[in-house]
């Protein structure tokens, strides 16, 4: 329940109560008023100003909501805005194409189906070059053994070791490039792997060893003979420890040879990864490597934008014409007519003490050139007080402050199907449009933070001051940490051992704000994560940051229908009730989750299926991950676990069926 709701009003009376109360007041004051008629021009008065005051006081009893919000505004706690999903999109070029690479700018936007707020738009975080090779062959090794990974590359489906199960130095992940031309020399390869990771299953310790710390890998490529290294540019898998791209510069013109190896029969180019040192705790395991793809958020570009002029005043308030505004993108320039143009503003949080902000521009700085942005309404406000306020620009009236660019966009509408985003909304000369796609679905998109939970993170944060020493306060930095819909704190709970309690290990257990029956955080989610609690834990304080179990339930459910209920539409509202009691983010009795470890009360099952044009329930069976238990029981929950629904069967009778033998 939110704040707001427990809140006694300051005045409680309603228009019908203003009204009964003026007009029992008629006959004290003015007797000879006998005709209480709504005809009556007195008595239409009286509702006149029953209505004004109900106005009034509706405005009075907001009155503490406003005070709550202007302390939590002066504390520095702010509506988080809208997040931006985040995918990787693939490109193929076309065949045949004159050319061996093809560059994909920067901004590059490709959508999805529209909603109904409008097309999805990704836009390309950098620029990419294509290949109009093909990635082929996909083979690990190690001693003798060669091990054909192409059709589980291909499939992208189910997980296949990148070395082998041991990899020991001198395995090697083999890559076979079908191209007929020379293969082009000093570009930038971009190889994308994704990595199975259990999908997030995999408990995280915060604060272990660095990523990828005692692994090294040489990557070499195949000039006919032997092997020879090749320049890497960038390695965002940290040894293959996590999902990213690997960035390698191609060897000189003639380096590489097409040959036949490997057991293949027809010649490819060749390039290899070889472990030199391995480190891992377990062999990695991909689920695909793919070449010409690129990451991708979704948000559209605004470039060149006019917001207006300024007057001189203070407190000048510009609204940009796109919004919510992602975060660090808005670039703002204004002209006041000094001869110098328009000139960089820089955005600060606040105009308390802006020169605190850090990375300010040095002329900015000391011209107090500020503002402060409300991403979530698009609004930029100057000061002129604590700040410079531009001054009016005669030659530009009206066109003096200029967006030069931002990006618009986020919430949880970007986290889109895989193979969704199939619409290349930017001609590239070589690019197939037709081919244009995401392998696996978009993630990591959140809406705007709501008013109710912005108040109860400000009361937590005020209580937690960035430490994380209770409960609640490693359940409130992982919900402040991204797009987390619910977090849970287990103390004493260690993964390795879950019916041992174990002195200063704290588990925090994190269900992402994404739909679906058992959403589950992804490796980068659980990272962001345990990053923040990593930076507010206590020394000693063992953390480990966790996925949630989930259990299997299933409802199999009689209901007798009353006479005039619709059997169809009773059916389909008993459904997306019980879908909805068992759902992780929005179940539970109080619509805010299925509680962590909560029982299952046949009660409350009972409760739900109680719907409108149900006479009275017949049967109804509850099984837990494959146990059906005995009608009216409470199932128990371990601790910490949530629940996954799974195909209900529900069946409507009426009173005669019933009754049937």
């Amino acid at each position: 329940m939110a704040l707001e709701s427990r809140l006694p009003p300051l005045d409680d009376r309603s228009y019908d109560d203003i009204r009964k109360e003026a007009r029992q007041r008629i006959a004290r004051y003015t007797p000879e008023w006998t005709d209480f008629n709504d005809g009556d021009a007195g008595m239409a008065l009286v509702e006149t100003f029953a209505f004004m005051t109900d106005m009034l006081l509706y405005r009075l009893n907001r009155m503490p909501l406003h005070a709550r919000l202007k302390f939590l505004d002066m504390v520095g706690i702010t509506l988080q805005a809208a997040r931006p999903a985040q995918a990787y999109l693939s490109f193929a070029m076309e065949q045949p194409w004159p050319q061996a690479t093809v560059e994909v700018p920067a901004r590059t936007q490709v959508a999805a189906a529209a909603d109904e707020q409008g097309a999805v738009v990704f836009e390309t975080e950098r620029r990419l070059l294509a290949f109009a090779a093909e990635l082929a062959v996909v083979r690990s090794c190690i001693g003798g053994a060669v091990l054909d990974r192409s059709s589980q590359n291909a499939e992208a489906a189910t997980p296949w070791a990148l070395f082998s199960d041991s990899p020991d130095p001198g395995a090697a992940l083999l890559l076979g490039f079908a191209y007929d031309g020379a293969f082009p020399a000093r570009s930038e390869l971009a190889l994308t792997f994704w990595l199975d990771q259990g999908l997030g299953r995999a408990p995280l310790r915060c604060g272990g060893a660095h990523f990828g710390s005692g692994v090294k890998i040489a990557w070499e490529g195949y000039d006919g003979r032997d092997w020879r290294a090749v320049s890497l540019l960038a390695d965002e898998t940290a040894g293959f420890f996590r999902s990213g791209q690997v960035l390698l510069q191609t060897p000189a013109a003639g380096v590489l040879q097409r040959v036949a190896l490997g057991g293949v029969a027809a010649p490819h180019y060749w390039l290899r990864a070889r472990v030199v040192r391995g480190g891992w705790d377990r062999p990695p395991m991909a689920l695909a490597v793919r070449i010409n793809t690129v990451p991708a958020s979704q948000g559209e570009t605004v470039e060149g934008e006019i917001l207006g002029g300024s007057d001189g005043s203070v407190q000048q308030t510009l609204r940009l014409g796109a919004h919510p505004v992602l975060d660090g993108t808005l670039q703002l320039s204004i002209d006041e007519g000094d001869g110098r143009g328009f000139l960089r503003w820089q955005e600060v949080d606040d105009f308390v003490d802006p020169e605190q902000m850090p990375a300010l521009d040095a002329q900015a700085r000391r011209e107090r050139r500020f503002y402060v942005l409300n991403r979530s309404q698009g609004e930029v406000r100057l000061d002129g007080r604590r700040a410079h306020a531009p001054a009016a620009n005669p030659e530009r009236p009206d066109a003096s402050v200029r967006a030069d660019r931002y990006r618009h966009g986020g919430g949880r509408r970007g986290n889109v199907a895989a193979g969704a985003l199939n619409s290349l909304l930017t001609p590239v000369a070589g690019i197939d449009a037709g081919k244009t796609s995401n392998l696996f679905a978009a993630d990591g998109g959140a809406d705007e933070e709501t008013l109710e939970a912005a108040e109860l993170r400000g009361a937590r944060s005020i209580r937690s001051r960035g430490r994380a020493v209770t409960g609640e306060d490693f359940e409130q930095i992982a919900l402040s940490a991204g797009p987390v819909g619910r977090a849970r704190a287990l103390p004493l709970f260690h993964p390795d051992f879950p019916g041992t309690p174990v002195p200063g290990v704290v588990t925090v257990v994190i269900v992402p704000d994404q739909p679906g029956p058992a959403p589950m955080p992804s490796a980068a989610l659980l990272r962001c994560v345990c990053a923040a609690l990593d930076q507010a834990r206590l020394l000693g304080t063992e953390v480990y940051v966790a996925p949630p179990t989930y259990l299997a339930v299933r409802v199999v459910a009689e209901l007798v229908a009353e006479a005039e209920a619709d059997p169809a539409l009773l059916k389909a509202a008993a459904l997306q009730a019980l879908a909805t009691l068992f759902d992780p983010l929005r179940g539970g009795a109080d619509g805010r989750g299925w509680p962590f470890g909560g029982d299952i009360h046949f009660s409350r099952v009972h409760h739900a299926l109680l719907l409108p044009g149900v006479a009275r329930l017949g049967a109804v069976e509850v099984t837990l991950d494959g146990t059906t238990y005995p009608a009216c029981s409470d199932i128990a929950l371990p601790a910490g676990a949530l629940l996954a629904a799974q195909e209900h069967e529900v069946s409507i009778l009426t009173a005669d069926e019933e009754d049937m033998p």
